[in-house]
């Protein structure tokens, strides 16, 4: 296909190609971030939690509305950061596909080679794709925030 097009419009689809996936390495590495943001402020939520039983007495009510909240937060926290996950393999998936179609237009289609090579991700021996195993890091980080919203109702519950 690339003999159709003229050298200046073949030097300008090479450019843009380039272009377009610097972009979409920008957009990893923002996800990258994102995710390293969710774990520091989760992990730094549960720091709190953990020195304030231990500053505090724990079966005070200022206390157990302070393990409420802060499991509240935990899960919904969890819960962002799981749409922020499914958000931004969208947003790959689709820049992924311009990739591939401008290929079309290149003398090698390489980012498609190896899509195919690696069987579109549909098989988890050959290649597990990262948004499956990323997905599930929110799903066990809100674990221990569950669990702190369980006990702090169950206190209060307890405690009326």
């Amino acid at each position: 296909m690339t003999e159709e097009l003229g050298d200046e419009c073949r030097r300008a689809l090479l450019e843009q190609y380039k272009l377009y996936v610097e972009m979409a390495d920008r957009v990893s590495a923002r996800r990258t971030q994102t995710n390293a943001f969710y774990i520091s402020l989760l992990g730094a939520l549960l720091a709190v939690v953990s020195v304030s039983a231990a500053l505090s007495p724990s079966s005070g009510s200022v206390y157990t509305l302070f393990v409420v909240a802060a499991g509240v937060l935990g899960v919904l926290l969890c819960l962002l950061w799981r749409v922020n996950i499914r958000s931004y393999r969208q947003l790959n998936a689709g820049k992924f596909k311009v990739i591939h179609d401008m290929e079309e237009h290149l003398p090698f289609p390489a980012y498609k080679k190896e899509w195919e090579i690696l069987n579109r991700g549909d098989e988890p021996r050959k290649y597990l794709l990262l948004t499956t195993v990323e997905q599930w890091v929110p799903v066990a980080l809100a674990v221990p925030y569950l669990m702190l919203l369980v006990c702090g109702l169950q206190r209060l519950a307890d405690a009326g």
